[in-house]
């Protein structure tokens, strides 16, 4: 079992927000991998499903982004899971926008949603960085961060989940370097 984490804040009024990207990840897997229904669990929603032979548990936490720790400890202890388990798909400020890559463990970047499951779980956990770009100014990054994606980034946020949820495989068995080939070789197609 593992389980795959999106991370964003819950209510339709921050549906599109860039801060919100890692739930349109896991929602586009849940979607193209035919996972079951969503289910009120571990102060959050989660469906579970099978890509391959690996069976996940995709969870979006609705405690809203600096508790999400506390939903995530809550299903990692309930399935007696080892951090290695762990996959969290969040938002980057420096990754240009639509660039993925994906790390094991490393810095919290300012990022409320990683510092709490840091908080509950510690810092070693597979983390797929989804890039937002930066504003340029550190006084835009909070408007810039809770702000929508625009009608102009829709087509390239379209095709970066799309090729995120095609390529999901890789991540399922683990092979991280071949999830990021991968996905940015259909994003370049």
């Amino acid at each position: 079992m593992q389980i795959w984490t999106g991370l964003g804040n819950p209510g339709p009024q921050y549906a599109l927000h860039r801060h919100n990207v890692g739930f349109m990840a896991v929602d586009v897997i849940a979607e193209m991998h035919d996972f079951g229904p969503v289910q009120k669990k571990f102060s959050g929603w989660a469906q579970e499903g099978r890509i391959g032979r690996e069976k996940i548990l995709l969870l979006k936490p609705a405690t809203f982004m600096n508790q999400s720790g506390r939903a995530v400890g809550e299903a990692m202890r309930f399935y007696k899971l080892e951090t290695d388990a762990l996959t969290v798909f969040h938002d980057e400020l420096d990754l240009a926008p639509c660039k993925v890559k994906v790390r094991h463990g490393g810095g919290l970047a300012g990022h409320n949603g990683l510092r709490s499951i840091d908080q509950h779980l510690g810092p070693d956990f597979r983390r797929v960085r989804i890039g937002i770009g930066h504003p340029g100014s550190k006084d835009r990054v909070n408007g810039h961060v809770l702000g929508n994606y625009g009608k102009a980034e829709m087509d390239d946020l379209s095709d970066m989940l799309a090729a995120i949820g095609a390529e999901a495989r890789w991540l399922a068995e683990n092979d991280g370097p071949r999830f990021m080939s991968d996905v940015a070789l259909r994003q370049q197609g």
